[in-house]
Formats: C-alpha cells, structure tokens, sequence
C-alpha cells in the first residue's frame, strides 16, 4: 500500500515537471516572437493561490503597441494568447482599468508592462 502510494506521487510530481516544462516552452517560444517585434514591457501579478497573470506588451519605434502576450491561469495548462483589442494603439493612450474593466488581476500585470524605459 505504501508503495503504490509512493509510485502515485512520483509519477504525479514527475508529470507536473513535465507539463510545467512544456508550458514554460510554449511561453518562452510566444515572448521570443514578440521580443523580435519591438521593445517588451512585461507585467506579473497574482499570488501562490491566486490565478496567476503575465502580460507582455511590444512596442516599436513610435511607441505604438505592436503585439502582446497575456498568460493566465492556475494549472500548467494555461496558454499564451493575444490582447488584439490593444494592437494599434499608442502607450499613452492605454488605461488598463477600462481593457480589463472586470479583472483587477489583469489591470495590475498591463500596468507592470507599460511601465517600459524610454530607449
């Protein structure tokens, strides 16, 4: 009995490594496409218990947003996607309270990300 929970719990922290390895991939493969883009401002909030949130925002020369990242969720199984509804739109002009009027969690990562340095 001791042994088959033993083999249970190695083979579900084996698993977690596997599917968080894999997860960390796919992010890493989605920033290394926007870094290509322009200059990335990258944004994390959340805690140990809360779903967790990465926001990366490229800019170009102009200041004008060009692509993004947001990550969100809980398990290994989230994914990266877009933020289309703020492509096109120049730095100043993006208030992450009205992007992300429901999600505070969000709101906080966009407003780590915006914060870019000049240069």
């Amino acid at each position: 009995m001791v042994t088959t929970l033993i083999t249970v719990a190695i083979i579900a922290w084996l698993s977690q490594l596997a599917l968080g390895g894999w997860q960390i991939w796919r992010f890493n493969r989605a920033f290394d496409q926007l870094c290509q883009q322009g200059r990335v401002g990258v944004g994390r909030s959340g805690g140990r218990f809360k779903p967790r949130v990465v926001i990366a925002v490229a800019l170009d020369k102009d200041d004008k947003v060009c692509d993004s990242l947001i990550m969100r969720g809980l398990t290994v199984f989230a994914r990266p996607g877009k933020i289309r509804n703020i492509n096109g739109n120049y730095l100043e002009e993006l208030k992450p309270d009205v992007i992300f009027p429901q999600d505070p969690l969000c709101q906080n990562a966009l407003s780590l990300a915006l914060k870019l340095k000049h240069g």
